[in-house]
């Protein structure tokens, strides 16, 4: 498997209006998008997403909202199947991720062998190339 493109960090934590406003002062990010618990940033390559989890239920795994550091990583593959097959063969698990939904661009969710969850989609995230 070739092509893999790292274009996706998840931070989690407490105040998404007060980190996204350090991300675009400290380093120009620009927002490109946000929801009820997430702003999205971009520097032109990587969306850089933080996340403020509202319940439990919104964070989607054991850590809960209270949570802070980084959730996961999302990278950009060219074939679901394939680099799913490669994550599983090498260790890796798929993840459910949220009860009951499917996240935004997160195709597909897997854990690497240290837990680590790993977000993986063919078409990318808000302000990722």
């Amino acid at each position: 498997m070739t092509g893999a493109k790292l274009r996706h960090i998840a931070i989690s934590v407490p105040d998404k209006e007060k980190a996204a406003a350090f991300y675009q002062n400290a380093f120009g990010m620009e927002r490109v998008s946000q929801s009820g618990i997430a702003v999205r940033l971009s520097d032109g390559t990587v969306n850089l997403t933080l996340l403020q989890f509202r319940t439990d239920e919104d964070a989607g795994d054991e850590r809960g909202k209270d949570f802070v550091g980084l959730h996961h990583i999302g990278v950009i593959v060219g074939d679901l199947d394939e680099t799913g097959k490669s994550i599983e063969d090498n260790g890796g698990r798929t993840h459910a991720g949220p009860a009951g939904t499917v996240p935004e661009n997160a195709e597909r969710k897997y854990r690497d062998l240290n837990g680590v969850v790993i977000d993986i989609s063919t078409a990318g995230w808000d302000g990722a190339e």
